[in-house]
C-alpha cells in the first residue's frame, strides 16, 4: 500500500508545483477553494444522488452491479475533488464522468417489465355473472 501512496504523493507534488509555476499562486488557490466547494457540495448532495440510483434499480433501469459502480464514483469523485491537488482532482472529475456515463447508458436502455407490479388503479375489477345461471335461481324462486 505504501508503494501507491509514496508515488502518487510525489506525482501530486509535482503536478501541483508545475500548475503553480504555469497559473500563479493566487488562481491555485482559486482552483483549489473551488474544487473543495464543489467535492463539498456533491458529497452532501450524495444521498440524493444514490436515491436517484435507487429509483433508477427499481425502474429497471440500473442493474445492481451498475447501481454500486455509479454510486462510489460519486462519492469517490466528489472526495477526491475535496482533497487538494491536481492529479487527485483529475482522478475526482474521471469518477464523476464515470458515473454520468453510467447514468447515460441507463436512461438509453428500455425499461424492464415490472412483473411483481399490481394492476392499474384506474381499472375496477368486475364479476361477470352468466345470464343462463341468473335465469334459472329466477325461475326456481318463482316456481315455489
Amino acid at each position: 500500500m505504501i508503494f501507491l501512496i509514496v508515488p502518487f504523493l510525489l506525482a501530486e507534488l509535482i503536478l501541483s508545483l508545475k500548475v503553480v509555476e504555469s497559473i500563479g499562486a493566487l488562481w491555485s488557490v482559486v482552483w483549489i477553494i473551488g474544487t473543495i466547494m464543489l467535492g463539498t457540495t456533491l458529497l452532501k448532495n450524495s444521498s440524493y444522488a444514490i436515491m436517484g440510483n435507487l429509483n433508477a434499480v427499481s425502474r429497471g433501469k440500473l442493474d445492481l452491479q451498475n447501481f454500486q459502480n455509479a454510486s462510489m464514483s460519486y462519492v469517490l469523485g466528489s472526495v477526491l475533488l475535496i482533497i487538494p491537488g491536481i492529479l487527485s482532482d483529475s482522478f475526482g472529475v474521471l469518477a464523476l464522468g464515470y458515473t454520468l456515463y453510467l447514468q447515460f447508458i441507463a436512461t438509453i436502455t428500455p425499461e424492464k417489465p415490472n412483473f411483481n407490479q399490481k394492476g392499474d388503479d384506474d381499472v375496477i375489477d368486475v364479476e361477470v355473472i352468466d345470464d343462463h345461471c341468473v335465469d334459472h335461481d329466477n325461475s326456481s324462486s318463482q316456481s315455489k
